[in-house]
């Protein structure tokens, strides 16, 4: 007798399910509304920074939780700092090559030349006085103490990510070291992962909502027209921005079995909110879960990630080079190659640590040009009114950065789930059969008519369902 496999069960989608398509919907809108009613869309800026801030409060608790938990469950301390350690080898090698490429860019192109600007003319505003004072004021030694928070609950309270990271290491370790208790608490901490993350399935409900709120906001306060007086370093670095995840990135991406192309479709949805919100730090907690379900290991993601936040930041590199060199360019300054490979020198250190939200780069790009005292750190007003364009781009560019920089550090150590991997990024963030489908789901397909929680929580956070047993540290563990 054949038996016939039951059909495959009708699932209704939620709305949720392309929350990319409303995301972008949301930009499409704050666009239309900051260029017909700049005025009205200026008052909207409390959508954009409320959503930003609703998730970068559950930030430092899902990098704790995730951190601890993976540590405290590993076998060998060993493999914890050997993962630390490759992955400051590879940030510090791809953000090299994105300083240089910044240099030899704008040595081609030269976008600077013929702007004839005066420093002594150039008003600093109070903004960027203080952005100045601040660069300034900050000498080496503070790349090394803020690492280390005054208080655990301060670095809590001011959401430091680097500090949070310190001491979640710290504390894992310490669980680790003390055996069977240990593994009591580190399992109550991965409870409390897991509620925040669902904290943060109903903050991303309000994603288009605060795309929307960003979007608008920039464009009528900054214009449109802003673009075009600076258009060409926009469009140098828009398109050194394009090569350097296409090319540079792919090239890395494709020697560990990664399509680039198929990996930011995997993350469109982040990389949209990025787009609409200007920073990196709201798609941080998703990021993390995703790349889980691709097949990273917890331990892996959770040092990899929030460490890359703060010194694998491609996209300020490339920024802050371009900028570098094209205030000199604006200024007459003329840097010889040993002067450029210097503000190169010095910017792979005051690039570490610095956030990809807007100010940041102004406040690296000014304690450089103090630094090497050839180019008036005044200058710096000359792309003050374009910053917030810039900024969107560098946040992307820096997203990207992260996400592949996790799978090669998990690939080195090798501990990728490079099956996984493959099955999830050729279907993208849809749920295929073969990675869903259970024997006991077709035993009870008629009990599967609807979506479960767990498959709600995957659709709207962009993760794959994929089976359990893939990996013992899955984003729901």
């Amino acid at each position: 007798m054949t038996v016939h496999a039951p059909p495959a069960p009708r699932v209704r989608r939620p709305w949720y399910r392309q929350l990319y398509v409303w995301v972008l919907a949301g930009i499409a809108a704050g666009i239309v509304t900051g260029q017909l009613a700049p005025d009205f869309a200026v008052r909207l800026q409390p959508l954009g920074t409320t959503f930003v801030d609703a998730i970068k409060m559950v930030i430092a608790p899902i990098v704790f939780c995730t951190v601890v938990g993976g540590i405290a469950q590993v076998d060998n301390l060993r493999k914890v700092g050997r993962v630390g350690l490759k992955s400051i080898v590879y940030f510090e090698a791809v953000t090299s090559v994105a300083l240089l490429l910044g240099l030899v860019v704008m040595n081609v192109f030269r976008p600077g030349d013929g702007v004839h600007a005066d420093p002594a003319g150039l008003a600093v505003n109070d903004t960027v006085g203080g952005y100045i004072k601040q660069g300034r004021s900050e000498g080496w030694g503070h790349y090394l103490s803020d690492i280390v928070p005054d208080s655990v609950v301060g670095a809590f309270a001011d959401g430091d990510i680097l500090q949070v990271l310190f001491f979640a290491v710290l504390f894992g370790v310490a669980l680790n070291l003390i055996g069977p208790t240990g593994a009591g608490i580190a399992s109550g901490v991965e409870r409390v992962g897991t509620a925040m993350f669902q904290v943060m399935r109903i903050i991303m409900y309000a994603a288009p909502v605060g795309a929307f709120g960003a979007m608008a906001f920039t464009i009528g306060k900054y214009g449109v027209d802003t673009l075009t007086s600076l258009g060409k370093l926009i469009g140098v670095f828009y398109g050194t921005s394009v090569f350097f995840v296409l090319i540079i990135l792919g090239s890395i991406a494709a020697a560990i079995g990664v399509n680039i192309f198929r990996l930011l479709r995997y993350i469109r949805e982040e990389l949209l909110i990025v787009l609409g919100t200007s920073s990196s730090e709201p798609v941080l907690p998703q990021l993390m879960r995703k790349l889980e379900a691709l097949g990273a290991p917890r331990q892996v993601v959770g040092l990899t990630v929030p460490t890359g936040y703060s010194f694998n930041l491609d996209g300020t590199c490339i920024y802050l080079t371009l900028s570098a060199l094209y205030l000199a360019q604006a200024v007459d300054v003329d840097l010889s190659i040993g002067q450029q490979l210097a503000i190169v020198g010095v910017l792979l250190l005051t690039s570490k640590g610095a956030a990809g939200v807007t100010g940041s780069g102004f406040i690296v790009l000014a304690a450089t040009l103090s630094t090497v005292d050839t180019i008036p750190v005044a200058a710096i007003m000359l792309i003050f009114g374009i910053d917030k364009f810039m900024s969107e781009c560098r946040a992307l560019t820096n997203v990207c950065g992260n996400t592949l920089a996790t799978l090669v550090v998990a690939r080195w150590e090798g501990v990728l789930d490079t099956e996984r991997m493959q099955q999830v990024l050729a279907h993208g963030t849809t749920e295929p059969p073969a990675l869903v489908e259970t024997p006991r789901d077709v035993a009870d397909h008629q009990e599967t008519s609807r979506p479960s929680a767990d498959a709600d929580d995957a659709e709207l956070t962009g993760a794959v369902a994929v089976p359990a047993p893939l990996t013992s540290q899955g984003p729901g563990s």
